[in-house]
């Protein structure tokens, strides 16, 4: 389990990679749009479109990395201060919230595709290509953030019942 914990881990680092990429490819293309727009060249007409489905992909090919990582939002400062079973014990109860929630975009990104494709829906904007395109990735990312919480609870299941020790905000 340990070794496909880390195979998993390098996966996710890849998709933190990724979505470092495409910000970075979105900061240079509105860069790059605004100095056109300035010289008068017309800049780049599909520049608001292609940053804001670039940031849509950015936030959920980064989501199962950064929980991975700790680095997902978290506000820990009442499980430092209440006694560390009950801490331990709150720590499961958002670790099965999360997974019910990524249950339900699961379902719901899986159904809206679908739905999407079978509707031979297009986005037409300044690019037209398929709305299922848009859709698709957010039950797969949702996929990974699930089996993401499913070893932070194996792992929280394996350690001492104190909450965690990664990701604190305050020390």
């Amino acid at each position: 389990m340990e070794r496909l914990s880390q195979l998993y881990g390098r996966v996710l680092d890849g998709m933190i990679v990724l979505a470092a990429i495409i910000l970075l490819v979105i900061t240079f293309m509105i860069g790059f749009d605004v100095v056109l727009r300035n010289i008068g060249a017309g800049g780049i007409p599909p520049s608001n479109e292609l940053s804001e489905y670039g940031l849509y992909l950015t936030t959920i090919l980064a989501a199962p990395g950064l929980l991975r990582r700790g680095q997902h939002i978290r506000v820990d400062i009442i499980l430092r201060a209440i006694p560390p079973r009950i801490a331990w014990a709150i720590e499961w109860i958002g670790d099965v919230t999360g997974i019910i929630c990524c249950l339900f975009f699961i379902w719901y990104g899986v159904r809206v595709t679908m739905m999407s494709y079978a509707a031979g829906s297009y986005s037409i904007k300044t690019i037209v290509f398929p709305e299922w395109w848009i859709f698709a990735p957010l039950p797969v990312c949702f996929l990974m953030v699930a089996v993401e919480f499913i070893f932070r609870m194996r792992q929280l299941a394996l350690s001492e019942r104190v909450p965690r020790s990664d990701a604190v905000s305050a020390s």
